[in-house]
């Protein structure tokens, strides 16, 4: 079975968060970066991946996905923060 991904993507100033859910993150991301990710994250140029969690099963991850979702963003925060303290913006090209 193919992999699947929850992932949240943020803008320059890391004021703004998506999360959203893939099966192929790379080229989500490339979506993103070239504005046809969504009319949200084009909206407020939410282009940096600062988190992801990797699922095998795509309704476990369409399942955190609304869990996360419905989360206090200083939750999100505190959780983004557990694997990526400064926040920096992940490169998955290399």
């Amino acid at each position: 079975m193919q992999n699947s991904y929850v992932y949240i993507v943020t803008n320059t100033y890391r004021t703004t968060f998506y999360i959203g859910v893939t099966s192929d993150l790379k080229q989500r991301m490339l979506d993103h970066l070239e504005n046809r990710g969504s009319k949200f994250t084009s909206k407020y140029n939410l282009h940096d991946l600062i988190y992801f969690e990797e699922f095998t099963n795509i309704d476990q991850a369409i399942l955190r996905e609304k869990q996360l979702k419905n989360w206090r963003k200083s939750w999100k925060l505190n959780l983004i923060k557990e694997k990526n303290p400064t926040l920096q913006t992940l490169n998955i090209f290399e």
